[in-house]
């Protein structure tokens, strides 16, 4: 059914649609576990299996609803996010989605008819099979059970002593937001993980005016040195252009590294790609002629030429493009001493070596000649003119007129290149023009209108790309002069709208989810007691991602929406039990603890089944695993962190929202609501 939705909606098999289709199989299981458990606990009890099904579902059909609604809902405010962002949101949330609403229409068709022909009674004769499998293995589901049933009691009473001391316990939930908030501000921020592509982009800058020979010279010695380091296996030259900006120019080249295929090299931590980037780094210092720079390939391919972060300083008041120049190297200045930023380079350059042709028009028009002669012969002689094409072998070649090398080598040269005029006479062009040596920009871009120098750089490993940007943000702050401002492209543009976008995202998410149980419970009240647990999954989440040492990058944010559902969904499991036992007139603290001892084991079954389901996530290896791992660690460390606190604290919740806005008669923990819970513990 999922994948009919997702090719309604063009949707391809790629790695976020993959994302969400491994989380969708912890979660589709999740609603069927919380079925059959509670048939199989009414079975205990003495119902008949068809019996147990009937009223498993008047107990547990309106959680599965409300968990489906508000899994798919959590979503909802992520597939309206624009650019890049939204498309990463997109097909992950609308495929989980999707695949939640379809398990919960199983669960509430499927699972308990299922349950109710499969399941035996209580009393009922086993078959050989079942009797084989009992003499087997059932020695270690009745210990299982034993040890479960001894928790399940020494859980009971921790969560009735949390109850009276509701407090103490809202003291502690205070301490805990606060430590969220602190290491949410503690972990770096980031876009997307640096993934190994199995190649590196290394760029070679000579001095201004080199000449192409000199550049092919320089790119052969890189290529010498790249190819010893363990872990490469070709080396591509491209003379003439700039793999960092695209432009084309005489002094730039351009080298395309290919590693070794992956399964050669995942084995040997001296051959990743992090460790073959450092090695390039150290051992291409022995070339002097040029400046060399190494760069993984951007994450995003056609976003960037290379990874790392650009920004582009702007001349925004016109002070000049030796001034832009010289404000441009400040920054680079002072940004090659912060530790953990290298590669810091610019293309832009001021003092070019240029040849100025000054054309005396006067001249042109009394020896009759067309100044669009002048530059034809000029184009033709010294760049090139294509004539046509032509045919050989089954190919098609270019014909193109250029003079030769050593007829183009020298001023001289120019002097002595002919132009005809409108009446055919030849006209050297010596004496049309006059011929000087100057310097200055090959090359003016702009960013926004304004007259633009670029800067880029990249991060050592350890140093975060948020970090990179804030850094350097406040490198430019202090040095620019007034007349010029920055601005960010590429990548580094994107990953800043991410952040922006994710600051509105997790409050919609949660206000959406929080609506929704609104509409539900038909109550402002009760979804409190399930939306205050979400802060804690993120806790639990953040630290995860700072035990491991990475950043919190937009997959780690899905990780987040994704467990603000989960977060909610065992929740629901426990206030529904616990409202229904209001409503029969039970009191909030008998009520509270009745729901989580009956809600223990479906939750805890639903959170391992689906914290182990995304367990190979967080421990992923091979081409790419950069993405996974940072997916599965949030993943993998909130669900443990939501299942731990949700026990806990859930009932602590209900009770005290029950205090203050629940019915009359629940607001004071009554005398039978205490022998209840003495006689429980007994």
């Amino acid at each position: 059914g999922t994948f009919a939705v997702m090719l309604a909606l063009g949707f391809s098999l790629n790695n976020l649609s993959l994302f969400g289709l491994v989380l969708a199989i912890g979660i589709v299981v999740d609603d069927a576990i919380v079925v059959v458990e509670n048939v199989e606990r009414n079975i205990e009890e003495g119902l008949e299996p068809e019996e147990a099904a009937h009223k498993a579902m008047d107990e547990v059909g309106g959680a599965v609803v409300a968990i489906a609604i508000v899994l798919s809902a959590v979503f909802i405010p992520t597939a309206f996010v624009s650019g890049i962002t939204g498309q990463f949101y997109r097909q992950f949330a609308l495929t989980i989605a999707v695949s939640t609403v379809i398990s919960a229409f199983n669960s509430l068709t499927l699972s308990p008819a299922m349950a109710a022909l499969l399941l035996k009674g209580k009393g009922a004769k086993k078959d050989l099979f079942t009797r084989f499998l009992d003499f087997v293995i059932g020695w270690f589901f009745r210990g299982f059970n034993r040890v479960f049933s001894a928790t399940t009691s020494g859980y009971t009473r921790v969560v009735n002593r949390l109850l009276r001391l509701s407090a103490v316990v809202l003291v502690v939930y205070a301490g805990l937001l606060f430590l969220t908030g602190y290491q949410f501000k503690t972990v770096p921020g980031g876009f997307i993980p640096t993934q190994d592509q199995g190649y590196l982009i290394i760029l070679a800058q000579l001095p201004d005016g080199a000449s192409l020979p000199r550049t092919d010279a320089v790119l052969e010695q890189l290529s010498n040195i790249v190819l010893k380091i363990p872990g490469v296996d070709h080396a591509v030259e491209i003379g003439g252009f700039s793999g960092l900006d695209g432009t084309t120019r005489s002094n730039s080249g351009t080298v395309f590294a290919t590693l070794k295929p992956f399964e050669e090299r995942e084995n040997d931590p001296a051959r990743s790609m992090d460790a073959i980037l450092g090695a390039v780094r150290r051992n291409v210092n022995q070339i002097t002629d040029a400046f060399v720079l190494a760069f993984p390939p951007p994450p995003v391919r056609g976003v960037g030429n290379a990874g790392g972060f650009n920004l582009e300083i702007e001349d925004r008041r016109s002070a000049g493009l030796s001034q832009l120049y010289d404000a441009t190297n400040a920054v680079i200045a002072k940004a090659s001493q912060q530790r953990g930023l290298v590669g810091l380079f610019t293309s832009y350059r001021y003092n070019v070596p240029q040849i100025y042709l000054d054309i005396d028009r006067k001249k042109t028009e009394t020896l009759n000649v067309p100044v669009n002669s002048v530059f034809s012969t000029l184009q033709t002689y010294l760049g090139s003119t294509y004539i046509n094409d032509f045919n050989y072998l089954g190919r098609v070649y270019q014909v193109n007129a250029q003079a030769l090398p050593d007829f183009r080598n020298s001023l001289g040269n120019i002097r002595q290149l002919y132009t005809r005029n409108n009446s055919g006479d030849m006209v050297p062009l010596g004496t049309l023009l006059s011929i000087r040596e100057i310097s200055g920009p090959d090359k003016v871009m702009h960013y926004n209108l304004y007259p633009s120098a670029d800067i880029s750089g990249a991060t050592l490993p350890g140093i975060s790309s948020g970090q990179a940007i804030q850094m350097m943000e406040q490198i430019c702050r202090d040095t620019l002069p007034p007349q010029f401002g920055f601005e960010w492209t590429q990548l580094s543009l994107q990953e800043i709208l991410a952040g922006n976008s994710a600051v509105y995202i997790f409050p919609l998410c949660v206000v959406f989810v929080f609506l929704v149980l609104a509409a539900l419970y038909e109550s402002w009240a009760l979804p409190a007691s399930i939306i205050l647990i979400v802060p804690m999954c993120l806790l639990a989440a953040i630290t995860g991602v700072f035990i491991r040492a990475m950043d919190n990058n937009i997959f780690t944010q899905i990780g987040f929406v994704v467990l603000v559902g989960l977060a909610c969904k065992n929740a629901i499991l426990i206030v529904e039990f616990a409202r229904d036992e209001v409503a029969r007139g039970q009191d909030r603290f008998t009520a509270a603890a009745d729901a989580a001892r009956l809600r223990l084991r479906p939750i805890l079954m639903t959170s391992f089944a689906f914290t182990l389901g995304v367990l190979p996530l967080a421990v992923a290896k091979g081409p790419g695993a950069e993405t996974r791992q940072a997916l599965g660690t949030a993943v993998f460390a909130g669900m443990i962190g939501v299942t731990f606190f949700g026990i806990f604290l859930t009932p602590v919740f209900f009770s005290v929202i029950m205090k203050f806005f629940g019915p009359r008669g629940t607001r004071s923990e009554t005398a039978s609501g205490r022998k209840g819970e003495s006689a429980k513990e007994g």
